[in-house]
């Protein structure tokens, strides 16, 4: 029979046998999922984004920009104010198309600087993600240590000793930083194919706040416009200007230029005060409707925040900012406008909201995926989806 001792000594080998493999698992969990860092195979052929054979989505003046990520007109530059021509270089809702039958798939990309927001990692901010088939599968990131003229060249797969065959390739373009996707590498021999048709032509229009650009998500896959692209197999424009989307004339104008199957506005956050806002809502959306009769147009109201909670003017002037969006709405469509949908921000995340935030204000990945499906059965009946 097992004495006391030796009884002891093996209960003592299995508990540390027990936290070594909880220490293992813990640094396996713990090690990001980043694209490999090495160098990519010499034997590629590289393609550039000016390729005819890749898509690009998401980027309506790409073709007149030349080629520049830019989501604003170049022509155009001098009508906005500098804070929203600095962030339309960063091409949130950015997206990269195409089908192959590669072994290997690489990319190249320069970045203008290293990731540097308190409230949002490196992925969030400069992570390419790559979506095979549509799923996520690798980001390639930014380190501490980008600048203009340091490309990266990781690996994004490495399928050269599984059988060949054909893939849907997305790549979703960073959030809150600029980057020049300088190629994307394939096999010499590799067949290079059309996405699959989007269930539309023409793209969602988003048009709003920081929110809106993809703040905070923990990559450019899970903002809620790219949640509602691959859910409904919708194509989408993500014109969204952290802390400036304010509403102006030239914006109302650019957000019109774009032949879209549906707008959706959620902006009136950003004004200072709500007199501010009162000013140029209306005529912004008078602008876009005069422009677009009969495309509809979602217009949410303000999204909850847990801010209003602890902040006593901010929890009383939110509420009146929405109520006069209701207000605005409610009289386009009582003068005829069937094609305007209203969604409360207020009930947009659900139950426990304030679960849904990283900073009180700007949603996590819980938050987008409750916008998303919120969003969900309004774009359905807007757009006449089955």
């Amino acid at each position: 029979m097992m004495n006391v001792k030796t009884l002891f000594l093996i209960c003592l080998t299995g508990f540390f046998l027990a936290c070594s493999a909880t220490a293992q698992n813990t640094n396996e969990l713990a090690t990001p999922l980043a694209a490999e860092t090495n160098s990519a195979p010499s034997k590629l052929r590289w393609l550039a984004v000016t390729n005819g054979e890749l898509e690009i989505n998401g980027l309506p003046w790409f073709k007149e920009n030349g080629g520049s990520l830019s989501r604003l007109p170049l022509r155009s530059k001098s009508s906005f104010r500098k804070e929203v021509w600095s962030l339309a270089q960063c091409p949130s809702g950015g997206r990269i198309r195409f089908r192959t039958d590669a072994a290997t798939l690489s990319i190249r990309l320069e970045y203008d600087s290293p990731p540097n927001m308190a409230n949002m990692q490196s992925f969030g901010q400069t992570g390419v993600d790559l979506y095979v088939n549509g799923n996520y599968m690798v980001s390639a990131v930014a380190d501490k240590d980008a600048k203009k003229g340091k490309i990266y060249e990781p690996i994004l797969f490495d399928f050269s000793k599984q059988p060949r065959t054909e893939r849907e390739i997305t790549l979703y373009l960073p959030l809150y930083k600029p980057v020049k996707v300088v190629g994307i590498g394939v096999n010499p021999a590799a067949k290079i194919t059309r996405a699959k048709p989007f269930a539309l032509a023409r793209p969602v229009v988003f048009y709003g706040t920081s929110i809106t650009q993809g703040g905070c998500a923990s990559r450019g896959g899970m903002s809620y416009q790219a949640l509602l692209g691959r859910k409904l197999n919708l194509d989408f424009v993500n014109l969204g200007f952290s802390g400036n989307g304010l509403g102006e004339p030239e914006m109302a104008q650019a957000v019109a230029e774009i032949d879209a199957s549906c707008y959706v506005l959620d902006f009136g956050a950003n004004h200072k005060t709500f007199a501010a806002m009162r000013e140029v809502y209306a005529p912004f959306l008078d602008a876009l409707r005069k422009s677009h009769p009969t495309t509809p147009i979602i217009v949410m109201t303000l999204l909850h925040t847990s801010r209003e909670n602890r902040l006593p003017d901010l929890g009383k002037e939110w509420p009146e900012r929405r109520r006069f969006i209701e207000q605005v709405v409610h009289d386009h469509i009582m003068a005829g406008d069937k094609n305007l949908f209203l969604v409360d921000g207020a009930t947009l995340l659900g139950s426990n909201p304030d679960d849904c935030f990283v900073d009180g204000g700007h949603p996590n990945d819980l938050g987008f995926y409750r916008m998303a499906e919120g969003l969900t059965p309004v774009l359905r009946q807007s757009l006449s989806l089955r």
